[in-house]
C-alpha cells in the first residue's frame, strides 16, 4: 500500500520511473494506479457543478452526467430548460445498439411527440470551438483521429494547432445530442450515451454534451434491441425513465455527491502513466503507448453524499 502522505514530484517519479542499473524487486516496484489514488489528496479531485450536472433516474438506479458548457453552451442551456420542466420524466431509452449506444428520449414521431416546452427549438452545430483558452492537458502519444488529444475541464478532447479549433471525443461514457441530415437540426431532446467501442468518426459530426460519471453501467447493461439500429420497436422492451433532473434542482439530502479526478495536476499525469506502461506484476512487456479513450478518468461516490 502506498504511503498515504507521498507527494509529487516524487510521486510522479514512481509511476514513470524505469530501472537503469538491477535493483532488488522490491526497490523496481513502481505505485499501480489503484495506489496512486490512495494515496491522493483531497484538492486532486473536484465536485462537478450541481447546475451542470443531469440525474437520469431509472428503477435500476441513478445515472449522473456532467454537462460541458464549455463546448456545447447552447445546448447545454437547453437541457437545463428541458429538465427544470421535467420534459423526459416518463419517456424511455428506446435504443441499445450493441458495441455503440444506447439512446433515449421521446420515440414518438410528428404531432405525437412531447412538447419541448419553453426550450429553443433551433440550435447551432456545437462540433467544435476555439482552441483558445481551453484548458488543454494533452497526452504524451500519437492519435489516429487528431493532431492533439488529451483533456479539458475533465473531458477526454482533441485540438488541431494548425485549425485553431478544439472538440470533445466520442470515448466510452460520452454524452452527444442526436441530430438529422442537417448538421444544426438537434436540440437536445433525443440524446446517446457511448456504450462500446469509441466511434470516434463521429467526432466533430455530433454535438456532444458532457459525459456519464456514476452509473454508467445502468446504461450498457440494457437489453439490446434488434439490428440494424438497437432500436426498439415494442413500447413492452423500453426501459422507463422516471426523471431527468438538475442536480441543483434535487434537495441536498437526496443528491448523489460525486467526485472527479482533476486532469490538470500531476497527480492524473501520474495516473496516465501507470496506464500507459504497465509495470503490474501481470505485465510482461509495457506498452509505451495509451489511446485518448483507454485514459481512466476516475470518479467515485463520497460516502454519506
Amino acid at each position: 500500500m502506498a504511503p498515504r502522505n507521498l507527494k509529487l514530484p516524487a510521486l510522479l517519479a514512481l509511476a514513470c520511473a524505469v530501472a537503469i542499473t538491477p535493483l532488488a524487486a522490491e526497490e523496481q516496484r513502481v505505485l499501480t494506479t489503484a495506489e496512486l489514488l490512495e494515496s491522493s489528496a483531497p484538492e486532486d479531485w473536484r465536485e462537478p457543478d450541481p447546475a451542470h450536472t443531469l440525474y437520469l433516474d431509472l428503477d435500476a438506479g441513478r445515472v449522473v452526467i456532467e454537462l460541458a458548457p464549455q463546448f456545447a453552451p447552447a445546448h447545454v442551456e437547453n437541457l437545463r430548460t428541458l429538465a427544470r420542466e421535467h420534459f423526459w420524466d416518463g419517456l424511455a431509452i428506446y435504443r441499445s445498439h450493441d458495441n455503440f449506444v444506447v439512446q433515449w428520449g421521446d420515440p414518438e414521431e410528428g404531432d405525437a411527440r412531447r412538447s419541448i416546452g419553453s426550450a429553443r427549438d433551433a440550435l447551432p452545430a456545437e462540433f467544435e470551438r476555439d482552441a483558445q483558452g481551453v484548458a488543454f492537458t494533452r497526452l504524451p502519444d500519437v492519435d489516429g483521429w487528431a493532431p492533439e488529444v488529451g483533456f479539458a475541464w475533465g473531458f477526454p478532447a482533441a485540438r488541431n494547432p494548425a485549425e485553431g479549433v478544439a472538440w470533445l471525443a466520442h470515448c466510452y461514457g460520452m454524452v452527444g445530442a442526436g441530430r438529422g441530415m442537417e448538421a444544426d437540426s438537434s436540440i437536445g431532446t433525443e440524446l446517446y450515451a457511448v456504450t462500446g467501442q469509441s466511434p470516434r468518426q463521429l467526432d466533430r459530426n455530433i454535438t456532444l454534451v458532457g459525459r456519464v460519471v456514476h452509473g454508467i453501467e445502468l446504461l450498457s447493461a440494457t437489453p439490446r434491441g434488434p439490428e440494424p439500429l438497437g432500436i426498439h420497436a415494442d413500447p413492452e422492451s423500453f426501459t422507463p425513465i422516471r426523471s431527468v433532473r438538475l442536480a441543483s434542482e434535487v434537495p441536498v439530502e437526496e443528491r448523489t455527491r460525486v467526485e472527479v479526478l482533476r486532469t490538470d495536476t500531476p497527480l492524473f499525469e501520474a495516473v496516465v502513466e501507470s496506464r500507459r506502461n504497465r509495470r503490474d506484476g501481470w505485465y510482461l512487456r509495457p506498452a509505451g503507448h495509451i489511446d485518448l479513450c483507454n485514459a481512466p478518468l476516475p470518479a467515485r461516490v463520497v460516502e454519506g453524499g
